[in-house]
């Protein structure tokens, strides 16, 4: 078992975050999919557990195309999907991903505090003492074009070039982090992302744990620098905005699922 916290500190506020994550997952969702791959979701309802209360989601990401053709050639069936359920109960949310193939060798676990702070709390999630001291904190810097690769690097959705019209917030320039505390009105948050991967297979359990933590970080670098970049899209909009959207996005996944494109980039590329 591999535990490493990522902290990601956002020039927006934890209300703002709420209604911006779900619109730029739901934007995400339709980059990833076509040509019967991508995201299907099964499910999204509201759920109370526990004295808990949020909206549960279930979804289902295809990815034959994301691994190179010799595994889709010998993978068995159900292998190549990752199911993925999350309780959000904001500002409280958990994810876990399971694969049918691997059924209980195979767990992502990702729990994420957010928090009206600049990263600086230790042990948001309340981990016991001896877990705590094995967790690896990672800062991620949005702004960092360093931070991702030349050949994944999108002008549209870098922080560091982008200016919002209607907050007037960015480009984020090397010390925007400390301006931000130094003007402690600002708007500022922080995603505090517990990531715990369980994979348990004889000779590859720590290679794998690894790479997926690194996948983990590529995941959130690229998707807050898009949150941040769409900012104009999502800043005006409600929650029922938002759930309207999520209605007519998954209408339109399961058609671009049906269609013979296939979006993203291959593990072939």
């Amino acid at each position: 078992m591999l535990i490493r916290e990522f902290r990601i500190v956002l020039p927006i506020s934890v209300d703002e975050y709420k209604v911006g994550q779900l619109f730029t997952v739901a934007e995400a969702s339709k980059n990833e999919t076509g040509g019967g791959e991508g995201v299907e979701v099964l499910s999204n309802e509201p759920y109370e557990e526990g004295g808990e209360k949020g909206q549960y989601t279930h979804k289902i990401y295809h990815l034959k195309s994301k691994v190179p053709r010799i595994v889709r050639m010998i993978a068995p069936k159900g292998s190549l999907e990752v199911h993925e359920r999350a309780w959000n109960a904001y500002p409280y949310c958990r994810t876990i991903y399971t694969n049918p193939y691997m059924k209980e060798n195979f767990e992502i676990k990702v729990e994420t505090w957010h928090k009206p702070d600049m990263g600086d709390q230790e042990n948001v999630h309340g981990l016991e003492k001896s877990e705590w001291d094995q967790t690896e904190v990672v800062h991620i810097d949005i702004a960092d074009r360093k931070a991702i690769s030349a050949k994944e690097y999108k002008a549209d959705q870098d922080p560091a070039i982008f200016k919002s019209e209607k907050t007037g917030r960015g480009p984020l320039g090397p010390e925007w982090q400390k301006e931000l505390r130094n003007n402690p009105s600002c708007p500022h948050m922080c995603a505090y992302k517990l990531v715990t991967v369980n994979f348990k297979w004889m000779g590859l359990q720590s290679k794998v744990e690894t790479m997926i933590q690194k996948m983990e970080r590529r995941i959130f670098t690229h998707f807050h620098r898009q949150l941040f970049c769409l900012i104009d899209k999502w800043i005006d909009l409600s929650m029922d905005d938002i759930r309207k959207m999520e209605e007519d996005t998954k209408k339109e996944l399961d058609e671009m699922r049906q269609s013979g494109e296939v979006k993203g980039m291959s593990a072939d590329d």
